[in-house]
């Protein structure tokens, strides 16, 4: 988003007190001599409040049991960790206010978030003009990291201090779209998007490799996020005769969207990106939104041992929020900053260099730890290494992993 999502950690996991040694891959004794008294600061970027809140606080959250787990463990030595989480209201305008008082800070040393793409824009000059390195775990929107013509096959990074541990609607919304024709045999689609800029790019990808696969589009739409009435398009899509639906947004038009399409006839499955997926889309969704489909970036948590540490130790923490959709996210891209810090302090003698946001962005390029979420790594662009995807279903009124891989071209 999303932009969106981590793994979909269910809440059967036993919830046993489990000590997080770094996903088992770091040492927990930190770097032999330090700044002793050194408070970094983790800037956190997210709607805190709003129809999203229930994704940001997660991130939220997730970032700070990550400065926790570093603190507990001396990981960084000398170097007491913090974050100080701000409420964009997933709107571009907090945005990038904020962005500027996170830059103001000068213990602010990293920040991760934002949850949304269109936020991301607002934010991401402001933070690459003072070096301060930003790591999102939910933005997917492929312009972010590989610039506007992206799409024509020319790839240039806009911006050197921006990186995200969710992989692009690039291949997000193309996955979706081979599991729609191939799998679930769907040859007739209606597209509708909000026309912001993680629903109408994700919406865009899916509708070229749908029709390059052999597909029909039925018929096009945009909403408007700030209603709920989507009853005439509703009546679009059943006089379409679509046998599928794909919505590119989020889950508060798109749990609405999929109710008023079923009680006008429609009997047809909608499927949508990261940002449906999460319980919230259900219940508005109703009873009917068994079948419908998300994809979401990442692997089931049956397949990530680590990612039962990560809840485990979520919930021994005693947040009052969920983690969401985008927690393990949220954890490593929080660790990804700890660990650029450490390879700063300890290439200075065991101190931060005044140059240290800098040096930070710089180190965050060759960051590579085994994380909540598998492997933690960027390429080139910024962008995550780790390419999976799955597609869930709903099921009993709950999202079921039903497929997972990537997208092959």
């Amino acid at each position: 988003m999303r932009q969106r999502s981590f793994i979909a950690i269910t809440a059967a996991l036993a919830a046993g007190a489990l000590t997080l040694t770094a996903c088992g891959s770091r040492d927990d004794e930190g770097s032999s001599s330090g700044d002793s008294g050194t408070t970094v600061t983790i800037g956190v970027d997210a709607p805190l409040t709003g129809d999203l809140s229930a994704l940001g606080l997660g991130i939220k959250n997730s970032v700070d049991l990550a400065t926790k787990q570093a603190n507990s463990q001396k990981y960084v030595d000398g170097v007491t960790f913090k974050i100080e989480a701000l409420d964009d209201q997933a709107l571009p305008s907090p945005g990038q206010q904020n962005a500027t008082k996170l830059v103001a800070d000068p213990k602010v040393l990293g920040v991760v978030g934002p949850l949304n793409s269109s936020v991301a824009e607002s934010m991401q000059k402001i933070f690459d003009d003072a070096k301060l390195v930003e790591v999102s775990p939910a933005n997917t929107n492929p312009a972010l990291t590989q610039g506007t013509d992206w799409n024509t096959g020319t790839k240039k990074r806009p911006y050197t201090s921006y990186f995200r541990t969710a992989t692009t609607d690039a291949i997000q919304g193309p996955f979706a779209a081979q599991y729609v024709y191939n799998d679930s045999k769907k040859k007739k689609v209606f597209v509708i998007d909000d026309k912001k800029t993680y629903g109408a790019g994700l919406a865009a990808t899916f509708t070229e490799e749908f029709k390059k696969l052999g597909g029909t589009v039925a018929g096009t739409q945009h909403i408007d996020p700030d209603t709920k009435d989507f009853s005439a398009i509703a009546t679009q899509v059943k006089s379409s005769g679509a046998d599928v639906v794909y919505y590119g947004g989020e889950y508060p038009q798109a749990g609405p969207l999929s109710k008023q399409i079923k009680a006008a006839g429609a009997a047809i499955p909608l499927v949508g990106g990261d940002g449906i997926f999460d319980p919230t889309f259900i219940k508005l969704a109703g009873s009917n939104s068994t079948g419908d489909l998300a994809t979401s970036v990442g692997a089931p948590v049956e397949d990530l041992a680590s990612a039962k540490e990560f809840v485990a130790n979520y919930k021994a923490a005693g947040y009052t929020e969920e983690y969401g959709a985008y927690g393990g996210y949220s954890y490593d891209s929080a660790w990804a900053v700890i660990e650029a810090v450490k390879k700063v302090v300890d290439d200075n003698g065991g101190k931060l260099p005044d140059d240290a946001r800098a040096k930070i962005t710089a180190a965050m390029q060759n960051v590579s730890f085994d994380g909540v979420t598998g492997k933690v790594s960027f390429d080139e662009y910024g962008d995550a290494t780790n390419k999976q995807l799955t597609v869930y279903a709903v099921e009993n009124g709950a999202w079921k992993p039903v497929k997972s891989g990537t997208y092959t071209g």
